[in-house]
C-alpha cells in the first residue's frame, strides 16, 4: 500500500443497483488533471458544477453534479474530485472506467480512510469510528460513533497519556537530584498521582466490554421444551411475525436469527428447537444447533409454560447456561391461557405474547442485563473495540508495575521505565506509534468508495 500512496485514485463510494445518484470520487494530486481530461473544467473549490462527463476517447458518459475539494481542506487532505452522477449500474461504471483511463487507478478497500488517517485528517479512533458510523445499525451505537468520530475518546486519551508525562516529569526531580533522601518531590505524591491516572484508566474500562458489544450485538437465545411459547416470545420482541407460530411440537427445526434495538441498543435474537428427549432424527440435528447458540449466548430466555412444574431437561438446560456464564432469564410463557390466579414463582418473569403482559418488563431486563452501565451513565469516551481496550488494559498494568517499583524502593531511571511503556500504549490507541499491522486489520474491512 506504502508505494502507492503518491498515485491518484478513484471509486464508486455508493452502493450498486439502482438509485437517483451514485458518487464517484477521485483523490490524489493529479485528481484535477483526471477531471479535466474527462472534460470537466474551470472548477472552483467546493463549488458544484454541473458539467458534461466524457471518456478521453470522447465519449460523452454523462451530466453530472461534479465539486472540487482543494488539499488540504478534503476528506483525505489532497485533492478531491466528486462527481456525483446519474445512479444505477452502468453510468457510475462508466464513470470510473474513464477516470481511470484519464490516469487514476482503482483504489483499495479503505484507502481514502487510510490516506485521511496518514494525513493526519483523522486518528486511528476516528478511523474506526467512520466504520462503525457506516455499519451502525441501532441509535446507541450510532451516537457512540459519533462522539468518537468527534473526538471524545481520542481527546479522553490524550488527556490520560499528558497525565502520564506530568508524572514522568514528577519523577524526573529523582533523577536529576539522586542525592536527596526522599526527593524534591515527595514519593506520596507520585504515587497519589499514579494511583489516579490508574483508576480513570480503569473507569474507562469499566464500560468497554458494554461498549464492545455495540458492535456485535448482545445474543440472546430463546430455549426450551418445544410448544413452550418460545417462538412467540421472539415475534413480540422482534415486532414482526418472523418465526412460524403453531400448536404442533417441534415447529422450529433450525435456529432463527433476528436483529433488533431494545432501548435503542442492539440485540440478536435466536429462536431455537424445542428440547425433549424423544426428538426424531431431523428434530435432534436442530437440538444440537441449539445447544452450540447456547454455548456462545450473553443471556438466555428460557420458556417453561406457567402453571407446570420444570421437566428434567429444563433443568438441566438451566444448569447448562449456568456454566457458561450467559445471564439466565425464566420467562413463565402463556400465562394468558392459565388465569391470573396461578403465582409465578420467585425470580421467574410471567409473560403472555398473546395479551403483551410483561414483554416491556422482559425488554427492560435485556437491556439492563446488556446495558446496565451505558443506561445509568452516558459515556460519550466510550471504548468499542478490544483494540481499544487491550492498549488501556496494558496502559493500566504498566502504570501498576510503576506503583510496585516506587513501593519498592526502586531506582527512579528503572521505574520511569513502566510509565514509558504506558505512554506507548496509550498513543497506540490513536495511531500515534508505529501501527502498520493493525492498519492492515482495520482497513481490510472498510468498502471500496471509503
Amino acid at each position: 500500500m506504502a508505494a502507492h500512496l503518491d498515485d491518484t485514485i478513484a471509486a464508486i463510494s455508493t452502493a450498486p443497483g439502482r438509485a437517483g445518484t451514485a458518487l464517484i470520487r477521485i483523490s490524489g494530486s493529479h485528481a484535477l488533471a483526471v477531471a479535466e481530461a474527462m472534460g470537466v473544467v474551470g472548477l472552483e473549490p467546493r463549488r458544484a458544477t454541473t458539467a458534461p462527463v466524457r471518456h478521453p476517447d470522447g465519449r460523452r458518459l454523462d451530466r453530472a453534479v461534479v465539486t472540487h475539494y482543494a488539499a488540504p481542506a478534503s476528506y483525505t487532505g489532497e485533492d478531491v474530485v466528486e462527481i456525483s452522477s446519474h445512479g444505477g449500474v452502468l453510468v457510475p461504471e462508466l464513470i470510473l472506467d474513464a477516470a481511470c483511463a484519464a490516469g487514476a487507478r482503482l483504489a483499495m478497500a479503505g484507502e481514502f480512510t487510510r490516506r485521511a488517517y496518514l494525513n493526519g485528517k483523522l486518528d486511528l479512533v476516528q478511523v474506526e469510528a467512520t466504520q462503525d458510523l457506516i455499519e451502525a445499525t441501532s441509535p446507541a451505537h450510532h451516537a457512540a460513533a459519533l462522539f468518537q468520530l468527534d473526538g471524545a475518546l481520542s481527546r479522553r486519551v490524550e488527556e490520560l497519556r499528558a497525565a502520564v508525562v506530568e508524572l514522568r516529569a514528577l519523577l524526573a526531580y529523582d533523577i536529576d537530584f539522586p542525592e536527596e533522601d526522599d526527593g524534591p518531590v515527595p514519593r506520596a505524591r507520585i504515587q497519589a498521582a499514579a494511583s489516579e491516572v490508574r483508576t480513570r484508566i480503569r473507569q474507562m474500562l469499566s464500560l468497554a466490554p458494554e461498549g464492545e458489544r455495540l458492535r456485535d450485538g448482545v445474543v440472546v437465545v430463546l430455549a426450551g421444551a418445544p410448544n413452550a411459547g418460545k417462538s412467540s416470545i421472539f415475534n413480540s420482541l422482534l415486532g414482526s411475525q418472523r418465526a412460524i407460530v403453531t400448536e404442533i411440537p417441534g415447529t422450529t427445526r433450525d435456529a432463527i436469527e433476528a436483529d433488533t434495538s431494545i432501548e435503542g441498543f442492539p440485540f440478536r435474537l435466536v429462536d431455537t428447537a424445542g428440547v425433549r428427549p424423544d426428538a426424531e432424527h431431523i428434530e435432534r440435528l436442530g437440538i444440537e444447533v441449539a445447544r452450540r447458540y447456547l454455548a456462545s449466548a450473553d443471556a438466555v430466555l428460557l420458556c417453561v409454560e406457567m402453571g407446570r412444574e420444570w421437566t428434567d431437561e429444563e433443568r438441566a438446560l438451566a444448569a447448562e447456561v449456568g456454566a457458561s456464564g450467559a445471564d439466565l432469564i425464566v420467562l413463565r410463557t402463556k400465562t394468558d391461557l392459565t388465569g391470573e390466579g396461578v403465582v409465578c414463582p420467585e425470580g421467574e418473569l410471567r409473560v403472555s405474547a398473546r395479551t403483551g403482559l410483561g414483554i416491556e418488563a422482559l425488554r427492560d431486563r435485556l437491556a439492563e442485563s446488556g446495558f446496565g452501565g451505558l443506561r445509568r451513565r452516558a459515556e460519550p469516551a466510550l471504548v468499542t473495540r478490544a483494540r481499544q481496550a487491550r492498549a488501556l488494559e496494558r496502559a493500566a498494568a504498566f502504570v501498576s508495575e510503576f506503583e510496585e517499583a516506587i513501593e519498592n524502593g526502586l531506582p527512579a531511571e528503572i521505574a520511569d521505565t513502566h510509565l514509558a511503556d504506558a505512554t506507548l500504549s496509550l498513543e497506540e490507541i490513536v495511531g500515534a506509534t508505529d501501527v502498520e499491522d493493525i492498519l492492515a486489520a482495520i482497513f481490510e474491512t472498510f468498502c471500496v468508495g471509503k
